[in-house]
């Protein structure tokens, strides 16, 4: 990745139990995406538009806390990364607002909410799940001649 390619909306790098930014792994927001970037000489880049991003969850562990850091997870319906743990950032809380920020703006842009993200019946419907273990003469009032309901 060019060191412009993209505006950086906020920057930062994995830490230890520290608080220093010690590792290879590099975090990016920009305005429409969240990337996070690995490695050394063989360098992972992944990427999460943030309209996928359908919940996320801030965790404080006591190491990170003692040093103003802690944990995001990021669940999205990405296909080849369904969560992602941002591990031990500083000002979690200021990132995660963020995240909500520019989140909330790419779902008005494509008119997406939440709600459209998860299917609310796994793809059923409620009367595909009537029980069949009802009176014989009350199915008779459900259907039609042509076996619609």
């Amino acid at each position: 990745m060019k060191k412009n390619a993209f505006e950086y909306v906020w920057t930062d790098k994995k830490r230890s139990f520290l608080g220093l930014p010690l590792t290879f792994t590099r975090y990016y927001l920009t305005e429409t995406k969240f990337i996070t970037r690995t490695g050394f000489l063989n360098i992972d880049e992944d990427e999460i538009d943030l309209y996928k991003i359908i919940d996320k969850k801030v965790k404080y562990p006591f190491f990170q806390r003692l040093v103003n850091c802690g944990t995001i997870i990021i669940y999205s319906k990405d296909a080849d990364t369904p969560s992602k743990e941002v591990h031990c950032v500083k000002n979690v809380r200021k990132v995660s607002e963020l995240i909500d920020k520019y989140l909330n703006i790419m779902r008005d842009r494509y008119g997406i909410r939440g709600r459209d993200m998860v299917g609310l019946h796994g793809g059923h419907d409620h009367i595909d799940d009537y029980d069949d273990d009802h009176d014989d003469d009350h199915d008779d009032d459900m259907h039609d001649h042509d076996g619609d309901f």
